[in-house]
């Protein structure tokens, strides 16, 4: 493993110790920093490139001063030469995670122990640290999965608007296949919800659930409310990313994730999800049947027109107002920040050893850099979206940027396609009715609250990435 993904998984380490303190929105009592940092230092980890298991008060101030000063970049340590970390095949990683879900008391000396005498892993194959660590950075340490039910419930009390954000994938109805129309494609929903106003601050159909689409969903939800506190999601492949973990911390938002088996903490995303299929899905069905919808974009604005013109204006059962209502009673200043600085933080980031021919290869496309970095290890940056810019940089100096000389992939996507039929139950033919379409009223009542709205250019506080100010 390359000094560059060490750095990047000390920093992201390091900012889970220190993310309930630079998050933080309010300033601390006398005596209360001093109490967390006792606390935090006196528990035990499993620290990435490192056998040691506890970290110091002094550790954890020269991070909280580093991140401070240099954000992202102030949390990584120097490079070293050498790295001794070892690695675990892939397929013996999955069977020792699905034996720790299946009982999460196994010690990591037990799930060694029973991989060794099944025959799936050599004696002596995988060290007990590296195992761990693997388990923990999957969200499925011991500890995290014995914990009791009620801590789960007392994390999520939140007191203002936009203190924290709740999000998930749902795939929640079928569309005609773009490649073959008669054939269908899932429509899979992802949606962000605020947990104190339950404000959808943004949901879109997309074809797949990667990581892509969330930081889009991400990224527009913030260009639009601004940046919360917290950002709360589930376990899978696109929320544990490094690069969600790195979005995170270099905008000053604390990523946490619910733990398996405890869905309480997603109570509120899953309740959007319920209502999604009681009063969306229907509709859409029908639309869909007519012909009416037949495409993404034809859902998605059918989603957008549901969203603000009926469950933002309609009275939620669970907080006895509308979630807009709810919202407009905030406290707290909103974070923002500028477009330009949004979208260099989101760039992916991943590292390439450059050919003998002075190219490298990205998601199946070819490029070429600069002639001098053969035999180098490059670290590239890009929009994913959009491949046919790539950004160069070696040893913290950026070079020109790649040039594409097979651009197969222009945009970061899904390959293959999606083979599903509807139940009978969807494939069922709208009944006859009185013929009225509750997205077009719903589109109508949303054009026309925003005549209703006053256009106003508040003050609002921008922060800079990292938090500042």
């Amino acid at each position: 493993m390359d000094d560059l993904v060490i750095q990047e998984q000390l920093a992201a380490f390091r900012y889970s110790l220190i993310a309930p303190i630079v998050s933080r929105q309010t300033p601390m009592l006398p005596g209360e920093l001093t109490r967390q940092l006792q606390e935090i230092a006196s528990r035990s980890y499993t620290i990435p490139g490192s056998r040691k298991t506890a970290v110091s008060v002094r550790s954890l101030e020269r991070y909280i001063a580093g991140y401070r000063k240099d954000g992202w970049e102030g949390l990584k340590p120097r490079p070293r030469s050498k790295q001794h970390n070892r690695s675990i095949a892939p397929e013996v990683l999955q069977q020792a995670i699905d034996l720790r879900r299946e009982r999460p008391q196994r010690s990591v000396e037990q799930l060694i122990y029973l991989l060794e005498r099944s025959g799936i892993a050599g004696p002596g194959e995988i060290a007990a640290s590296t195992l761990s660590r693997n388990l923990r950075q999957a969200g499925l340490s011991r500890r995290e999965l014995l914990q009791e039910a009620c801590e789960e419930h007392r994390r999520f009390e939140v007191d203002d608007v936009h203190l924290m954000w709740q999000a998930d994938f749902q795939q929640t109805l079928f569309l005609p296949d773009p490649r073959d129309p008669k054939k269908k494609k899932k429509a899979i929903l992802c949606a962000i919800i605020d947990a104190y106003s339950r404000l959808c601050v943004h949901a879109e159909f997309y074809w797949d659930e990667k990581l892509p689409r969330l930081e889009d969903s991400l990224k527009k939800a913030i260009l639009m409310y601004g940046l919360p506190q917290q950002f709360y999601c589930d376990n899978g492949a696109a929320f544990s990313s490094h690069h969600l973990v790195r979005i995170c911390a270099r905008l000053g938002i604390r990523l946490s994730h619910s733990r398996p088996y405890k869905p309480e903490g997603r109570g509120r995303i899953e309740r959007f999800f319920r209502f999604i299929d009681t009063s969306f899905k229907p509709e859409a069905y029908e639309k869909i049947e007519q012909g009416e919808i037949t495409t993404l974009p034809a859902l998605n604005i059918a989603l957008f027109s549901w969203v603000d013109g009926y469950y933002h204006i309609r009275k939620h059962g669970s907080i006895g107002c509308t979630t807009l209502e709810k919202a407009a009673a905030r406290k707290r200043v909103i974070r923002r920040i500028t477009m330009t600085e949004l979208t260099e933080i989101f760039l992916w980031e991943e590292s390439r050893k450059v050919d003998k021919t002075g190219c490298v290869s990205v998601f199946g496309n070819t490029y070429e850099v600069s002639g001098d970095l053969s035999g180098e290890k490059v670290h590239l940056r890009f929009d994913p979206f959009d491949l046919k810019v790539i950004q160069v940089w070696h040893d913290g100096a950026r070079y020109p940027d790649a040039v594409p000389l097979d651009l197969t992939r222009p945009a970061y996507e899904r390959t293959g396609s999606v083979k599903a039929k509807l139940t009978a139950k969807n494939d069922e033919k709208p009944k006859d009715g009185p013929g009225i379409d509750f997205f077009r009223l719903a589109e109508e009542k949303r054009r026309s609250a925003w005549a209703d709205d006053p256009l106003t250019f508040a003050a609002k506080e921008e922060v800079k990435p990292d938090g500042k100010r």
